[in-house]
């Protein structure tokens, strides 16, 4: 196993490699303001594209490029609430006539919570 080491580097040495002959790529600074007026640069490629917002490094709140960039502006769907997904299925007349059913049922003790219709169960059956 000895045989196998590389003699004269160690573990986080120093590279022997320069930089001659190595083209960097093209950079540019984006400068970015948050509503806390902090303003800050970020290097970018030349070629990258450049976003419209950024997170501000001080206080993490949403930076705005200085240069125009403006952010897309998405196309919200309105929430669907429980009640258009219903209205979906069945027509406000059925709803009302489901209503009226279960209320008369409710009332008559035949649904809900037991201990508010065991008094009435006794009347009904002494009588």
């Amino acid at each position: 196993m000895a045989e196998r080491t590389l003699r004269g580097a160690r573990l986080g040495g120093q590279s022997f490699e320069d930089e001659r002959g190595i083209e960097f790529a093209a950079r540019q600074q984006v400068g970015y303001r948050c509503p806390q007026e902090h303003e800050f640069e970020i290097t970018m490629s030349v070629e990258a594209d450049i976003p419209a917002v950024w997170e501000c490094p001080r206080c993490g709140a949403e930076a705005l490029s200085v240069s125009g960039i403006q952010p897309e502006v998405k196309a919200e769907k309105p929430a669907r609430t429980h009640w258009d997904m219903l209205l979906e299925r069945r027509s406000v007349k059925e709803l009302e006539d489901i209503l009226k059913e279960r209320l008369e049922l409710l009332r008559g003790g035949e649904i809900g919570p037991a201990h508010l219709h065991r008094g009435s169960k006794k009347k009904s059956v002494s009588a």
